[in-house]
């Protein structure tokens, strides 16, 4: 009951949009490659369970990240197949984008790391310069029509490498400024609690007027209650994938995402409309789980702790 009363306790109750990123970030980590048909199968579930949004992969160099090969044409079948659901995918540079453009993408995601050590090795240059390049990228892509959500990596701090709040706030305005019509704060190095969160949602939105999504890494629990944290501080748009899965190559232990599942069945468990059917995310997972050849979830506790 506390817990239920916590959740509403900003008087901007409500439902929320679970964007599931299973098959981008969920799967950028695994060893095992999964065919563009077991990646379908995937979205299928997905849809079938309700979800609306998904971001089916990254718009990067495969030799990079084998498992993100085939992007485009994933999104053009997914597109086609599920017209209920909007389709996103990931890009970092104006390659990307002009992948993204050819594919036919409505919906693109375009992300920046604020910690200049992770800048370098996620995008090879500074956080300075990756940032005054996104934000170009922004304007391109909203000159080609896509909604574009700006994602700030590291919102929170990267790995050893503390991201003063002015930083993220200066650059959250930077990018809506250059047409964004998304602000999303990720905690990359999973080292963010509630109170971090509450106090950097809350800065945030006092300085730009365009809604706010989270990307919550970290162990389980603690991911659960910064989400809640996240609503609690009026953010109604979360990043999930299946099982947990998911985490950032360029910062080891930094833990998984928040499990579809797991934050849909937390969000009912306090009356928060999700839209969501939880067994048949459930049997999402346990489908993902086979094809992976391992289980998903990994003990309560794992992570940056």
């Amino acid at each position: 009951m506390a817990e239920r009363a916590a959740a509403g306790r900003t008087g901007e109750g409500g439902p929320v949009l679970l964007e599931d990123q299973t098959l981008r970030d969920g799967l950028q980590n695994e060893p095992r490659l999964l065919s563009l048909e077991g990646k379908l199968e995937i979205a299928r579930l997905l849809a079938a369970a309700g979800l609306r949004r998904l971001q089916v992969g990254s718009l990067v160099d495969p030799c990079r990240v084998p498992q993100m090969a085939g992007t485009e044409e994933l999104v053009r079948l997914v597109r086609r197949e599920l017209p209920g659901v909007e389709c996103t995918a990931l890009a970092l540079n104006e390659h990307g984008l002009e992948r993204a453009i050819r594919s036919g993408l409505r919906r693109l995601s375009l992300s920046v790391s604020l910690a200049d050590s992770h800048s370098r090795r996620n995008a090879g240059c500074g956080a300075g310069e990756a940032l005054s390049r996104v934000t170009g990228l922004v304007g391109r892509a909203r000159e080609e029509g896509m909604v574009v959500r700006a994602g700030l990596q590291c919102a929170f701090g990267g790995d050893g490498e503390p991201v003063p709040w002015r930083q993220v706030v200066a650059a959250a305005g930077q990018l809506v400024a250059a047409g964004a019509a998304e602000i999303n704060l990720a905690d990359t190095a999973g080292k963010a609690g509630p109170d971090d969160v509450v106090r950097l949602v809350g800065r945030v939105r006092r300085a730009v007027a365009v809604p706010l999504s989270l990307h919550l890494h970290g162990p389980r629990e603690r991911a659960l209650a910064n989400l809640l944290a996240g609503y609690r501080a009026g953010v109604r748009l979360f990043d999930v994938a299946l099982g947990g899965l998911g985490g950032c190559p360029f910062v080891p232990g930094a833990g998984g995402n928040v499990a579809t599942e797991e934050a849909a069945e937390r969000f009912a468990s306090l009356g928060v409309p999700t839209g969501l059917d939880v067994q048949a995310l459930a049997a999402a997972a346990d489908h993902t789980a086979r094809l992976l050849g391992r289980p998903l979830h990994p003990p309560s506790g794992r992570g940056s702790d």
